[in-house]
């Protein structure tokens, strides 16, 4: 495809191409247009579609090749990220601080002013909080967030969104426990959507799309019923530390 899909918020979902179509450069670009709704957003995921725009453009969306993932298995700690685990200096919960986690992921970066998480992207992602889809993980220290990150669980799969860091290794540790309690949880592979220097350092990998798109036909697929993680998150905690 050599243009981009012109969407209507009127339209269903489904009017979404199919993500093969999306272009090379921008890489990854398949549609502008369309709706922020849950149903919209869900159905977009379970595609290996994901929205990302900045304000003032229409919403944009894009499923880029290659795709970085992580494999729940591969989670990478290096030594000096395992001494900060333990020391036991952050606390990390689940669905405790959703709203402070987007609020401080939306936070222009020390390298732009810009964020693409506008006000319409907290809104939608809060929606599906409050529906059971989104989840926040937070690392505290000394009662203070220091860092965190936030997603989508569909099925086998969670989306990871973005993540921020207050304090040194916040992120990771946040992260780490994420990653440790989304295998437990029977999580298969996690979506990091652009590779970073950050992710491959804590084990993600590139994925070709066509790949990616299989796994997503496989694991994507909603089972049980969506809800916070708050308490089990917890007492998954407290069974490691017994153990």
């Amino acid at each position: 495809m050599s243009t981009i899909c012109w969407l209507a918020p009127s339209d269903g979902p489904d009017a979404l191409p199919e993500p093969s179509l999306a272009l090379d450069e921008p890489n990854g670009l398949l549609a502008a247009g369309g709706t922020l709704r849950p149903d919209w957003l869900l159905a977009s995921y379970a595609s290996g579609i994901f929205p990302w725009y900045e304000e003032g453009q229409p919403i944009l969306w894009w499923c880029p090749d290659p795709r970085a993932v992580l494999w729940p298995d591969d989670l990478r700690i290096s030594r000096s990220l395992r001494r900060t685990l333990a020391r036991n200096s952050f606390e990390v919960t689940a669905d405790l601080a959703f709203d402070a986690v987007i609020d401080a992921c939306a936070e222009p970066r020390r390298y732009t002013d810009s964020t693409w998480i506008t006000a319409d992207m907290a809104a939608a992602y809060r929606r599906l909080h409050a529906l059971g889809w989104a989840h926040s993980f937070e690392a505290w220290q000394e009662g203070r967030l220091a860092g965190g990150l936030y997603g989508i669980s569909i099925g086998r799969m969670f989306f990871g969104e973005s993540m921020f860091s207050r304090t040194a290794d916040a992120s990771k540790v946040a992260f780490a426990g994420a990653v440790r309690y989304l295998k437990a949880r029977g999580v298969a592979l996690i979506d990091c959507q652009i590779q970073s220097g950050h992710l491959t350092r804590l084990g993600a990998v590139n994925m070709p799309r066509a790949e990616f798109l299989e796994h997503l036909k496989r694991y994507a697929k909603p089972a049980g019923t969506p809800g916070s993680w708050r308490q089990a998150f917890a007492a998954f905690v407290a069974a490691a530390r017994s153990a």
